[in-house]
């Protein structure tokens, strides 16, 4: 693990898997807050301000899916879905909503401590920057030291691994970014991050860079990779 203590906010409406969990992190110190159901989750994630989520999602009320969107939109909080269930659907659409990683029930302590340790070097990673200037495409611009996008000066919202993705493709400078070396810019601590992580979060990306009229188009090119193009 990065040293550091974290606050970890654990989702989950079985408090044996509560308690599993919270025995698991202790064992490197952490702090962890609980919530068992989808209400006081997002309650929860807006009053302790968590460094990360643990978040299950079959819960009562709403659900997993639903409380990791409203967290997203309160916070770029890592999130990691811990979840029994396994089908790809099921990675793809959480990962589509915001979550930076996902961990299939039953899990041990060296595969939950290490998934952790992976999402928060990506997040540590990302905020290295103290030296490096801003960097710009068109009117969409970046802000490495504080690890901020903005777009005509207003700014736009992305989670940790958004922000890896589309600082990726501002530095190539309206060339085309292959989907591998996106995606090992949005994974950097995978070894051979799935491709097809990559669509649900550049949708969602492009969604909120288009919004704004000024800003750069995101164009996929099929089969190949993205790039950013101004606008007309």
């Amino acid at each position: 693990m990065s040293g550091r203590t974290l606050r970890i906010l654990v989702v989950d409406d079985d408090p044996a898997m509560v308690g599993a969990i919270t025995a698991l992190v202790g064992t490197e110190g952490h702090q962890v807050i609980t919530a068992y159901d989808g209400l006081n989750a997002v309650r929860r994630f807006r009053e302790e301000a968590p460094d990360i989520v643990l978040l299950d999602l079959a819960m009562p009320g709403p659900d997993g899916y639903t409380v990791a969107g409203q967290m997203r939109a309160i916070a770029p909080t890592p999130i990691v879905v811990v979840s029994g269930e396994s089908a790809e659907e099921a990675k793809v659409r959480a990962l589509g909503i915001g979550a930076d990683d996902y961990i299939v029930k039953p899990f041990g302590r060296a595969e939950l401590l290490a998934r952790i340790a992976a999402v928060m070097r990506r997040v540590d990673r990302s905020a290295i920057g103290a030296g490096a200037g801003p960097i710009a495409f068109g009117a969409l611009t970046l802000e490495p030291s504080r690890h901020e996008a903005h777009v005509g000066g207003l700014p736009v919202s992305l989670t940790p691994t958004e922000y890896r993705l589309v600082e990726a493709m501002v530095r190539a400078n309206g060339d085309l970014v292959p989907h591998l070396l996106l995606a090992r810019a949005g994974w950097p601590a995978e070894i051979d991050p799935d491709l097809l992580w990559l669509k649900p979060h550049m949708a969602r990306l492009r969604a909120k860079i288009s919004a704004e009229p000024e800003a750069p188009r995101i164009v996929a090119v099929r089969g190949v990779g993205y790039r950013l193009e101004p606008r007309a």
